[in-house]
């Protein structure tokens, strides 16, 4: 029967030169994807120039894939994703402090990325993936759209600078990798970050994008997240029907337990922000620890 993906595209292939299915926006991304100076000829839009150029060409696939996925919510197929995400806008009002501890760059992150639906339990990205041949996208668009569908939050310690750059470890691990960070938010070494760490999107990128504005956690040690982490990958081994990948870690970051499972975190653990970042405390399964649980 073929998976969501693929009769999404079959779908989106059908409505060309049709009025079934508005394409509007959708060939208004396709044109800025074409038009995009990442490897292109044409000028990157005014709207990205001023960005780190390594950031900028997130940003840009960011915004491509904002229109493509209004295009795509609009079919049946896609009603799982519209029902999950519509919910969560509803919930959790994403627009940033002091509205809301949710920021649209996680939550659109989470939407397209993260967000599985359909028997085939696609994503938004995924979808687009499969109708890039179709549809004829750029190589630098599904290049990056393929590095932003493997990325997901994370846990990571602040060890310090170098130049401008920081280092960050994720919890429990060995390796620092060097980071931009765009929203300007230096910090101290030792802090608990959660944010949404890209590798390099282009070879002449030296650096990792921390694409999320900083979630720094108060007042915990590594140790607290290392021991959730355990408890909770226990839990998904223990469930009735079990997660089937070998990195559970990498599915419970990226997935949660359940969609709203992160969102719905930031939501209890928000203490505070200023314009650089944003402040929580609490361990996500501590209730006592979060101050809006």
């Amino acid at each position: 029967m073929g998976s969501v993906a693929d009769k999404i595209a079959k779908r989106m292939v059908s409505a060309r030169g049709t009025k079934v299915v508005d394409m509007t926006v959708w060939r208004e991304g396709r044109k800025l994807a074409l038009e995009a100076g990442f490897g292109g000829e044409g000028p990157v839009p005014a709207k990205f120039a001023d960005l780190d150029p390594c950031h900028g060409i997130y940003a840009m696939a960011q915004n491509i894939v904002s229109l493509m996925a209004e295009t795509i919510s609009m079919l049946r197929e896609a009603k799982g994703f519209a029902r999950i995400v519509g919910d969560a806008e509803e919930e959790y009002m994403p627009q940033g402090p002091p509205m809301s501890p949710l920021t649209v760059s996680h939550f659109s992150m989470w939407a397209f990325f993260d967000v599985r639906f359909g028997s085939s339990r696609e994503t938004m990205g995924s979808c687009i993936l499969r109708m890039a041949a179709v549809f004829d996208l750029p190589d630098w668009l599904m290049d990056t759209v393929r590095l932003m569908q493997g990325s997901r939050m994370g846990f990571y310690v602040n060890c310090g600078s170098d130049g401008d750059a920081t280092l960050l470890r994720e919890v429990g691990t060995r390796e620092t990798v060097c980071c931009t960070v765009p929203s300007g938010y230096v910090g101290g070494a030792g802090e608990i970050w959660f944010v949404r760490v890209l590798p390099p999107p282009h070879e002449l990128c030296r650096r990792h994008i921390v694409f999320t504005t900083p979630y720094v956690i108060r007042d915990h040690p590594e140790s607290a997240f290392v021991a959730y982490l355990e408890r909770e990958i226990a839990r998904m081994k223990g469930s009735k029907r079990p997660p089937r990948t070998d990195d559970l870690h990498g599915h419970l970051m990226k997935h949660g337990p359940e969609p709203n499972h992160w969102n719905e975190y930031l939501h209890c653990a928000y203490t505070g922000h200023r314009h650089e970042a944003i402040f929580l405390t609490g361990i996500p399964d501590i209730r006592e620890s979060l101050p809006h649980a």
